[in-house]
């Protein structure tokens, strides 16, 4: 079973999740959290696989929660986001959220989020991603304007470990293509996309497809 924790301040969101996730065979709701704070107490003591966090909330915020949950590596977290909370979204992504997804999203989609997450890989709206990356491309471009504080140079020197190909299809992944558009792309198979990311992940000592994006950004090599 997969177990899942509900972080959202409204209680009829809530409410509506558990019975989009309930009717599945594989899926228990094992909890509800209407705060950050109390989203952060409730993955520690129930350890859910997938908790599903909300951005806005008070007490703590769906970010400041996500870091704390994510840094614990018991559970991942799939945020749930709106166009508007873009900036937001940047936070939450180098908080350790491993998905993204519109909460205007079919219940298809939601559930098969979760399973993804659970599996150990991260799923990101492709038009999250789009406006997501944008956005932080021209934040990263502005803060660099002249200034670099060395981290951007420690991340292009750990990509150096990277063959021709990873490089090129990390540029791909960080514009928010899929293993299958990329295979597209590149005439290769789906497979073969899929080790060099195994690879790259290996070799950046990343978590997952989400924190390839943020090297990838930060080291300025995403839009080439």
């Amino acid at each position: 079973m997969i177990r899942v924790l509900l972080a959202d301040d409204q209680p009829l969101v809530r409410t509506g999740f558990r019975m989009i996730l309930e009717v599945e065979d594989d899926i228990e709701v094992v909890g509800e959290a209407s705060d950050g704070a109390d989203a952060v107490r409730q993955a520690a003591t129930l350890r859910p696989d997938v908790v599903i966090m909300d951005i806005r909330m008070p007490v703590q915020d769906g970010i400041a929660a996500t870091a704390l949950i994510a840094a614990a590596g018991t559970s991942r977290v799939l945020i749930l986001t709106t166009f508007h909370l873009d900036e937001n979204v940047v936070g939450a992504l180098q908080a350790g959220a491993s998905g993204f997804l519109l909460k205007d999203t079919d219940a298809a989609k939601l559930v098969e989020a979760i399973r993804i997450v659970r599996a150990g890989e991260a799923i990101v709206a492709p038009a999250v991603t789009r406006r997501l990356l944008d956005r932080f491309a021209r934040q990263l471009t502005a803060r660099g304007d002249g200034q670099d504080t060395g981290y951007g140079t420690a991340v292009r020197r750990a990509l150096d470990g990277l063959s021709a190909r990873e490089t090129e299809v990390l540029t791909l992944v960080a514009r928010g293509l899929s293993n299958a558009e990329i295979a597209s792309e590149l005439v290769v198979t789906e497979t073969t996309v899929k080790s060099h990311v195994h690879h790259m992940l290996t070799k950046l000592g990343a978590r997952d497809r989400v924190q390839l994006v943020v090297l990838a950004y930060e080291a300025g090599v995403a839009g080439r």
